[in-house]
């Protein structure tokens, strides 16, 4: 059984070392470019076969795609949202706060008062923690907002804030 085992091995072992005999390395160019590739004898022989079948005019114009032009325009919200899903943005931050049960009491109460806003607290200043509503592509489009609440929050401002692009407006 040992035996056999030993037999079936090195038979494969020969098997395989036949097939990478199989493989040619051509040189070609193009564009200038000298290119190397590998491939098999018979795919060789059939591109040789028909290249040999093409018309080859040596002084032939090189033809260049017409280039097509677009108007530069600023792109719309919507195309930017298809590329990027998430963009910096502007949010309107409420308060800084010291403690996480403060931040819940006052988006608690924001929530209550703003219901058209989405509230969200960022805790990646601790121990500050910052009260966010509202997602905007700009500052402008952020100010009737802000200004509603800044007559409940005073200290509201609109700050840089990286935003879903279908939650802004």
């Amino acid at each position: 059984m040992n035996n056999l085992l030993k037999l079936f091995i090195v038979a494969t072992l020969f098997s395989f070392y036949q097939i990478d005999a199989q493989y040619v390395v051509k040189k070609d160019t193009l564009s200038g470019t000298e290119l190397s590739f590998a491939l098999d004898e018979r795919i060789n022989d059939a591109l040789e076969k028909i290249e040999g079948n093409c018309n080859r005019i040596s002084d032939a114009p090189v033809r260049t795609p017409p280039k097509v032009l677009v108007a530069s325009r600023e792109l719309t919200n919507a195309e930017i949202c298809r590329k990027n899903p998430k963009i910096m943005g502007f949010k309107i931050q409420v308060v800084t706060v010291k403690s996480n049960e403060e931040a819940r009491k006052i988006a608690t109460e924001f929530r209550n008062n703003f219901r058209s806003l989405k509230v969200e607290t960022d805790a990646s200043l601790r121990p500050n923690y910052k009260i966010l509503a509202g997602s905007y592509f700009s500052k402008q489009s952020a100010a009737d907002d802000l200004r509603n609440v800044k007559r409940l929050y005073p200290s509201a401002i609109t700050v840089p804030y990286a935003v879903f692009c279908v939650e802004a407006r």
